[in-house]
């Protein structure tokens, strides 16, 4: 760990600023790598002014939506401070969205700009005559052939943007003013874009290196994605808050993440509770394994026999304990260095300036020991997200009588633990990534042959859910499970793929006609039920990411 002044987190400041501060401060840190050479505070503050000037020539001011569709890499760091010196408004996008699961988070946010890769041409080339507000696609990289020829829209490389060498118009920000719109997939219905300001944004690096999780000069790695929170603020944030650096690795790789972290020097690494199993899965080497650096591990979320593994494998101490969605991150956190206030396995304790209830299906408070649903209310400003995005009967409803309804179940131990249970709303957990049920069904319905669905999670072996189709078929008819998939891997994301199916004659339902998912949750994995990667139907890794296909002339 390199020596550095004493971190000045920013919680009342706006992105670009904030940047600007620390490039102006320490212009010749080596700061940010991702796929490739350092990048040092000033070079990421240049760049990220030159492609800040080059959306505002393209119409993104302040307030206009600007949608990103790529992987990891540095020109989506570069993007996220140069959308916010713009005074746009980032949308991140899930890489793997496709066809309607796509086309409401862009109609939705009603994104001008999407800058994109090779591969979201072909995802969005489909959809742009249902797109009236899109007007202009920014093209990072290569795309095949003939493709971006046959683009029915502007097209502007990316590379010119950064290479003009410009600098944005100023433009006059506060911490209320809108950062970003986070979709999320965590109720019943379609995803909602959950509107996160500047002060938002800002204040969740200065939280945890309030409770130590991260300290100052800290080298933090992880590979999570850029278009969730998790690889923006807590790898990348977190690493400007602490005056330290960040190394965002362009994919996760079970077999090559420690290797790496030890590689590059990291002292903290970061990710879901999936990728440590993953890597816990993984042949032990007794001469390498604890052969780094590394401080701490974060995995969230870990079970506290999970924690002690990974610990006696690798020698790092697990940090686990907190709690969060979108919505409020985070919402519950220990404090890391006082071990005699931290419980393995629970969420934490409940933080400053955050107050916390569990409360029954009247909203009333249980007691302790006792099952609730978590609500959460900010003491202070940009604590929280600002509502949902176009949608204020959502948001109206989550936030009734001042409180967030998170959605989730948990209880408190006797010493004031929280405890996860399980998910109060229709959602499954898959990859990393909330599948909303709704959504699922409704994708699936749109094949001609299905007249009805009904979808619910499994358990896996890997600590999150596997999703299970019951699906019924238009009388008469026959669907073999090869053209279902092929149907499946076409038109869903990969990580909300079903890997079982069973055809059923009818779909259990109540009195009123509503699907009685717990009848099906109680079924089960069925005899009947056909398990799609035990018979070799599952979505390569290559196969994830939609060609570049369906573009007019084709």
């Amino acid at each position: 760990m390199t020596s550095s002044p004493d971190p000045a987190p920013a919680p009342d400041k706006v992105l670009g600023d904030w940047l600007r501060a620390e490039a102006a401060a320490d212009p010749d840190r080596p700061f940010v790598q991702c796929g490739g050479d350092w990048v040092t505070l000033a070079e990421l503050d240049r760049r990220s002014d030159a492609v800040a000037a080059g959306l505002q020539g393209l119409g993104a001011g302040v307030g206009d939506r600007v949608a990103v569709i790529l992987p990891n890499g540095m020109e989506y760091i570069v993007l996220v401070y140069a959308i916010a010196k713009a005074g746009a408004v980032q949308v991140p996008v899930n890489t793997y969205l496709r066809g309607a699961f796509l086309h409401h988070q862009l109609a939705e946010s009603g994104a001008s700009v999407v800058v994109g890769d090779g591969h979201a041409l072909g995802q969005v080339g489909p959809l742009v005559e249902e797109l009236p507000a899109l007007k202009t696609f920014v093209l990072v990289g290569d795309a095949p052939t003939g493709s971006a020829e046959r683009f029915p829209l502007p097209l502007v490389r990316y590379s010119g943007l950064e290479g003009s060498g410009r600098a944005p118009v100023p433009v006059e920000l506060s911490p209320d003013d809108l950062c970003v719109i986070m979709y999320t997939s965590g109720t019943t219905g379609p995803s909602k874009g959950c509107m996160i300001s500047h002060g938002y944004y800002c204040a969740i690096p200065a939280l945890f290196l309030e409770y130590d999780w991260f300290h100052p000069g800290e080298r933090i790695f992880g590979a999570s994605p850029m278009f969730h929170f998790t690889g923006q603020v807590t790898v990348v944030a977190n690493a400007l808050a602490a005056r330290g650096s960040a190394v965002l690795e362009p994919e996760f790789h079970a077999t090559t993440f420690m290797a790496r972290a030890r590689e590059v020097g990291a002292t903290a690494v970061f990710g879901v509770g999936a990728m440590a199993m993953a890597i816990l899965s993984q042949p032990p080497d007794p001469g390498r394994d604890r052969d780094h650096g590394i401080r701490q591990a974060t995995w969230i979320p870990m079970t506290g026999p999970d924690q002690e593994r990974f610990t006696e494998r690798f020698g790092i101490p697990v940090l686990s304990e907190v709690y969060g969605q979108s919505e409020c991150w985070p919402g519950t956190l220990s404090r890391a260095g006082d071990l005699a206030n931290r419980r393995a396995g629970s969420l934490g304790r409940t933080m400053e300036h955050l107050d916390l209830r569990l409360v029954d299906d009247d909203d009333l408070d249980v007691p302790t020991g006792r099952v609730g649903e978590i609500l959460l209310r900010p003491k202070i400003p940009n604590r929280m997200f600002g509502g949902y995005w176009n949608s204020p009967d959502a948001t109206a409803e989550a936030s009734r009588d001042g409180w967030h309804h998170t959605g989730d179940n948990a209880r408190f131990d006797e010493d004031g633990f929280l405890h996860f249970v399980d998910r109060k709303k229709d959602c499954m957990r898959r990859r990393g990534e909330n599948v909303s049920s709704m959504e699922l069904e409704a994708a699936i319905q749109r094949h001609p042959l299905v007249a009805a669905v009904a979808v619910h999670a499994v358990p896996s072996a890997l600590g999150e859910d596997e999703i299970k189709a019951c699906v019924v078929l238009a009388p008469g008819q026959q669907l073999a499970i090869d053209e279902l998939f092929a149907f499946f891997k076409a038109t869903l994301p990969y990580y909300a793929v079903p890997r079982y199916v069973e055809y059923l004659k009818k779909l259990p339902v109540n009195q009123t006609m509503r699907v009685q998912k717990f009848v099906l949750r109680e079924r089960g994995i069925t005899d009947g039920t056909v398990d799609l990667h035990a018979a070799g139907l599952v979505v390569g890794r290559h196969e994830r990411r939609a060609p570049v296909s369906g573009l007019p002339g084709e």
